[in-house]
């Protein structure tokens, strides 16, 4: 799977390990930044994933701050972006069989020495289930079309 990454300051460090953990897995990375933990804009780094999961560039995006909370906010900027924050296996799994997210968002600050590698790839992993989820996903399209 092709998979854009970004993260402001507070996430870079856990960037390094998913970009690390996403390729040992067979994934294509796609890494916007930051590079180092001066401290950045995160909506800067949101807008860059999200404009290539909105395109169809990428599959997936991942986004990493201090809460998830606001790239999360910026990404749903974008028509065709569903970017939910997430912090454990359960909020990854549930976003994607019910909602079809396309990019996680994470908390760098709320992670602390857990393992995220599991976190991430239950959300890789898990199908979105469609039937009445699908009517629902539909309404959310047609409330970005107004």
């Amino acid at each position: 799977m092709r998979i854009a990454l970004g993260s402001d300051h507070r996430g870079f460090q856990i960037k390094g390990k998913l970009i690390t953990l996403l390729t040992a897995d067979g994934h294509e990375v796609e890494d916007y930044g930051t590079h180092s933990d001066q401290p950045v804009d995160y909506p800067d780094f949101a807008v860059t994933v999200a404009k290539r999961v909105a395109e169809g560039a990428v599959e997936r995006g991942i986004l990493i701050c201090g809460t998830g909370f606001g790239m999360a906010i910026a990404a749903n900027k974008f028509k065709g972006v569903r970017a939910a924050a997430c912090s454990d296996e359960v909020m990854a799994e549930m976003c994607r069989r019910h909602n079809d997210v396309n990019i996680l968002c994470l908390p760098g600050d709320l992670i602390g020495d857990r393992p995220v590698g599991d976190l991430v790839r239950v959300w890789l992993a898990t199908e979105f289930e469609g039937g009445r989820h699908q009517r629902r996903v539909e309404k959310i399209r047609a409330i970005e079309s107004t």
